[in-house]
């Protein structure tokens, strides 16, 4: 009997370890290949090295490889964990990242990863992504430009060398400019217009398509009949939203951003700018003051991305406003010294003469 507690009580510890090693060993090997699960025209798979050959539905590449498309061409990639990664015209995407992250060489793609899947990290170029159970839209463009929309779920994008960190939202897009070196401010996007891409019409139904379509949903309940911000542009002394002068409106929105809860105010913003297009400057200003007024000094509320134990990849935390970033500052190469004096020269006099 005691010899057999003391194997219970010496295996306990390993298999506990086991347990706790195996999900993280698992995740960071599941973007090591992916099954080919779609091919329109023109797809190649150029392995490391080698010349590049037609791509097969139902092969799988490995890591090492990679997958490009030809014009009006695309393809989807499906990894063991389910994640989708979908690719444009003249796209290329590497397989096998370091451990859980996708590294998009350039042209436009489409990812989704699951819920509880284990998280990504999306490089495109200097700018990373991290998701964890999430549904965006992305292209990476010749010049450097790069542009990142959100379709449900959230993101922390980090532009690492400048130490910039910004979260983006469903319904939102950010841009990076390699000019400015700087993750340009989110704007909000017509979702129901981003589901035009080829990328989702022309492929199966996506795993998340109803979490698209309630965030679609919430941002026209935000400007329909009777709702706070059309009530509020009525007593504003307007019709209706369509309408309003843009006194009114903006009156009608302020007065309905100061009541609404955090976690709605991008909603509204979202179905506001749709509904007026022509107010999206001030519409956007107005709800980037009511940020900085609410998370100044940001605390636990801007938390967005959590270590789910293992299960989620840790993400950093991110503000929930842009950051200033300071500008780089270029000091001479060579350090400036007093000029060097001969010793047979006789130091001159403070005094002159």
């Amino acid at each position: 009997m005691n010899m057999e507690r003391r194997c219970i009580l010496l295996i306990a510890p390993i298999a506990l370890g086991l347990a706790n090693w195996l999900p993280n060993q698992v995740a960071a090997a599941d973007f090591g290949e992916a099954q080919v699960t779609q091919v329109v025209q023109d797809v190649k798979v150029v392995p490391a090295g080698a010349a590049s050959r037609p791509a097969a539905v139902n092969e799988t590449v490995t890591k090492g490889n990679a997958v490009q498309t030809g014009v009006q061409s695309r393809s989807e990639l499906t990894f063991k964990d389910k994640t989708i990664t979908r690719l444009g015209e003249k796209s290329i995407f590497n397989v096998g990242g370091d451990g859980r992250t996708i590294d998009m060489g350039s042209g436009q793609f489409l990812l989704y990863v699951p819920k509880r899947a284990g998280g990504a990290k999306v490089k495109m170029g200097p700018v990373t992504a991290a998701i964890t159970g999430t549904t965006v839209l992305g292209q990476v463009y010749p010049s450097g430009i790069v542009e990142f929309t959100v379709l449900e779920g959230s993101a922390c994008l980090s532009l690492d060398r400048v130490g910039q960190t910004l979260q983006v939202n469903a319904g939102q897009m950010i841009v990076y400019d390699p000019i400015a070196m700087r993750l340009e401010n989110p704007v909000e996007v017509n979702l129901q217009e981003e589901l035009n891409s080829p990328l989702v019409t022309g492929f199966r139904p996506l795993p998340s398509s109803g979490l698209i379509n309630e965030t679609i949903e919430s941002q026209r309940a935000v400007v329909a009949p009777n709702s706070d911000l059309d009530r509020a542009v009525r007593a504003a002394g307007a019709a209706n939203i369509a309408t309003a002068t843009p006194e009114q409106f903006m009156q009608a929105f302020n007065s309905v951003l100061v009541s609404y809860p955090p976690s709605q105010v991008r909603t509204l913003v979202a179905g506001a700018i749709r509904a007026r297009p022509d107010l999206a400057n001030q519409i956007t200003a107005a709800a980037a003051q009511s940020r900085r007024v609410r998370y100044s000094g940001y605390g636990k509320d801007g938390k967005d991305f959590k270590e789910y134990k293992g299960k989620e990849i840790a993400a950093p935390e991110c503000p929930p406003t842009n950051q200033f970033v300071q500008p780089f500052i270029i000091t001479p190469l060579t350090p400036q010294f007093p000029p060097v004096v001969s010793p047979e020269q006789a130091p001159r006099s403070s005094r002159g003469g």
